[in-house]
């Protein structure tokens, strides 16, 4: 029997940015590639070496970025045939990498894409989830519209029905929440219907509404104490939930991060190596290399705590690399786990 595959959904959008750490139009000339969270986990787990699928809306092949996406993808070994085709357009983002004190900006040009015009009745679920053993959404795709709110309750209840495993990346993004929905509405009912969720440091208070006294984002260092009894509170509140993982980022400057995660299984409370990030290329699409990684370790490796370093790692490598796609191999995480990253040309 061939081994079950991973499904991911959610938008892609065509990233703009310009080139190295200029403004956005002083330089005559933008570097186009594609971004968004769903597919950067489903990148990611292509070059562990897992059969991925991964689903969306986009406007009809014939569209250069239709055309331009579903062809990297192929390349990248993920099964896009799944993908439904509707009007609507392509959704962009535009990225400046910030530097130093300059911190990265992100604009979206994503309304009345062909996702987020998408709704319940769109997508034949049981034959995206034929052949699957897990799911994996993020809270981006409900922040889209209302339509996209209940397309994705839709999908985590069919691939429950279905006996696969669902997780979610909470991923509150506060320039999204725009149709009348607050997040926590609208996450509270999802995570409802998920086995594993993954956050950064305030997912949980902005997407769940669940806060522990002391929790301070903006600072430069982060207690892992507070983050242990944060994972107990969702763990309480959400029944269902197997195990909550989450990242932290102590941001000393945009070039500049400390990097670990924690993980709560109920059984215990994990704390992940640290690493210290210096001349960071790119931070985009860090979450979602450590969602990746997280995935795969918890299908592949013996236990939650090898699953959680190699997310870490894995994610942490994605900072050296532009765009939004993380591109290494089990092969290279592991060397950094074993190696510790001396950066040493290797011959």
């Amino acid at each position: 029997m061939s081994e079950k595959c991973v499904v991911t959904f959610g938008e892609i959008m065509l990233r703009l940015a310009p080139p190295g750490f200029e403004r956005f139009f002083v330089s005559p000339s933008m570097q186009a590639t594609f971004g968004g969270g769903e597919a950067n986990v489903a990148v990611s787990l292509a070059h562990f070496g897992l059969p991925v699928r991964y689903v969306t809306a986009l406007p009809a092949p014939g569209h250069p970025a239709t055309d331009g996406f579903l062809y990297q993808m192929r390349g990248f070994g993920v099964d896009v045939s799944r993908i439904v085709f509707k009007p609507g357009r392509f959704g962009i983002y535009f990225v400046e990498s910030g530097a130093n004190q300059r911190p990265s900006k992100v604009t979206y040009d994503r309304a009345n894409s062909a996702i987020a015009l998408a709704g319940p009745g769109d997508f034949d679920w049981t034959s995206i989830f034929d052949g699957a053993g897990w799911y994996h959404v993020t809270g981006i795709t409900p922040a889209l519209s209302q339509s996209c709110a209940d397309l994705t309750i839709e999908s985590v209840k069919a691939a429950r029905q279905l006996g696969l495993t669902v997780s979610v990346d909470l991923n509150y993004r506060k320039n999204l929440w725009k149709y009348g929905k607050r997040a926590e509405e609208v996450m509270s009912e999802i995570v409802k219907f998920i086995d594993i969720a993954i956050a950064n440091e305030e997912d949980c208070q902005k997407a769940l509404g669940i806060s522990v006294e002391g929790v301070d984002v903006h600072s430069g260092a982060l207690d892992a104490a507070k983050y242990e009894s944060l994972s107990k509170k969702v763990l309480g509140a959400y029944p269902n939930l197997k195990m909550i993982a989450i990242t932290l980022r102590e941001s000393r400057s945009a070039s500049h991060n400390g990097w670990s995660a924690c993980l709560n299984d109920r059984a215990g409370f994990h704390l992940s190596r640290h690493y210290e990030i210096t001349h960071i290329v790119d931070r985009v699409g860090g979450g979602d290399a450590f969602a990746g990684g997280l995935i795969y370790g918890l299908l592949k490796l013996g236990s939650t705590k090898e699953a959680l370093e190699f997310a870490v790692a894995a994610s942490c490598l994605k900072h050296s690399i532009p765009g939004d796609f993380n591109r290494f191999t089990r092969a290279e995480v592991e060397a950094l786990l074993k190696e510790g990253g001396s950066g040493r040309v290797q011959r």
